[in-house]
């Protein structure tokens, strides 16, 4: 048996803020944290990296937790960097564990075993997704949407990204429709329709695995990092959401005759 990867001085995987009062929404950002285990100390990246976007999603730790507390739904947080696993790549996923990230190499992922991956797999991976299949089978048959929280860099292999917000999905696009016309209604926004990433059923493992696969209605939200590196941006994308949410699922419910 290999030795653990997660020592007694290294967090757990996941923060769980259970809800707070009764809400449609379960939200999940699975790459809020940039925790990296004392057994692999630097991974031979420099410092300065671990502050870009490939660590994490930067700003998305206070919009989640904005929305928790303005909104009461659930939140559980990935808490370690997606250098070190990516919580939305299923699991022997060829970027889960990457080699090069945005033009910056990650050595200790390079030379990485099979061992190495199986080790985060089973420590940190899996106790987020069974979190969160924990979660959403507690709620029973109340009415439920996932609502997965990201950011992105606005910029990326050289490329301006001019979105402001992009909502993403895949084989059910029932909210996302919704969200899209609203979001539009703004005539300052730009918003992207499956920007700046296209959601499908390999690029992405939490929406897949826990929303389409159970027929649970979802969000896949991106919001450009430079918006809400500030506290002030992430209040503000936190209430915008606040609000659209609502809207978004009282349209989706009034469709469905419910």
């Amino acid at each position: 048996m290999s030795a653990p990867l997660l020592g007694a001085h290294d967090p757990a995987p996941f923060l769980l803020f259970p809800e707070k009062t009764p809400s449609p929404f379960v939200f999940v950002s699975d790459h809020a944290g940039r925790a990296v285990p004392d057994a692999l100390g630097d991974m031979g990246v420099q410092s300065e990296d671990w502050e870009r976007h490939i660590a994490w999603d930067i700003g998305i730790v206070g919009v989640g937790r904005i929305l928790h507390e303005r909104l009461g739904s659930a939140l559980i947080e990935q808490v370690y960097s997606r250098l070190v696993i990516d919580c939305n790549r299923a699991p022997g996923h060829p970027t889960s564990m990457p080699l090069m990230s945005d033009g910056t190499p990650v050595p200790a992922n390079q030379a990485a075993q099979a061992t190495c991956r199986a080790r985060r797999e089973q420590e940190i991976l899996h106790p987020y997704h069974d979190t969160i299949a924990e979660v959403l089978v507690e709620r029973g048959p109340r009415p439920t949407a996932l609502i997965a929280l990201h950011s992105f860099t606005p910029q990326m292999n050289g490329q301006d990204r001019p979105w402001q917000i992009g909502i993403l999905h895949n084989q059910d696009s029932r909210m996302a429709a919704i969200a899209l016309d609203l979001l539009r209604e703004d005539t300052s926004l730009c918003v992207g329709d499956n920007e700046p990433y296209v959601l499908t059923d390999t690029s992405d493992y939490t929406v897949p695995r826990h929303a389409e696969a159970a027929g649970l209605p979802y969000l896949e939200i991106e919001i450009r990092q430079d918006l809400i590196v500030e506290k002030a941006g992430q209040r503000d994308w936190a209430e915008r959401l606040a609000t659209l949410l609502p809207k978004v699922w009282a349209r989706l419910t009034e469709g469905a005759g419910a």
